[in-house]
C-alpha cells in the first residue's frame, strides 16, 4: 500500500513537470516569432530610403501561422541626425511578446 503511494505521488509529480515544460515550450515559440516579427518591421523601418516619421505607426504581420499586431515609435534622441525606433509586437490576445530598440540616421547623405 505504501509503494502504490509512493508511486502516485512520483507519477503525479512527473505529469506537472511535462505540463510545465510543455507550457514553457509554447511561451518560447511565441517569444521567439514575436522576436522575429519584431526585427522584420525594424529592418524595414531601417532599409526604407526616407526615415520614419516621428510618433507611433501600427500594423499587423502574419508569420508563424499567427497574426501579431505590431507597434513602432520613432522618436527623436539628443543628437537630431540619429532617430530611435521601438517596437512592440502582440499576440492575438495583446499580450507583448516582442520587444525591439534600433536606431537609425535621421536623413540618409
Amino acid at each position: 500500500m505504501v509503494a502504490l503511494a509512493v508511486f502516485s505521488l512520483a507519477a503525479l509529480a512527473l505529469i506537472r513537470l511535462e505540463s510545465a515544460t510543455i507550457r514553457g515550450a509554447g511561451l518560447l515559440d511565441s517569444t521567439f516569432v514575436a522576436q522575429m516579427v519584431a526585427r522584420n518591421v525594424a529592418f524595414e523601418a531601417m532599409t526604407d530610403a526616407r526615415p520614419p516619421t516621428l510618433g507611433q505607426a501600427r500594423g499587423t504581420e502574419q508569420n508563424g501561422g499567427r497574426v501579431w499586431s505590431w507597434t513602432r515609435e520613432t522618436q527623436a534622441t539628443g543628437d537630431a541626425r540619429i532617430l530611435r525606433i521601438d517596437v512592440a509586437v502582440a499576440d492575438a490576445v495583446g499580450n507583448v511578446q516582442g520587444r525591439l530598440t534600433v536606431v537609425r540616421p535621421a536623413a540618409t547623405s
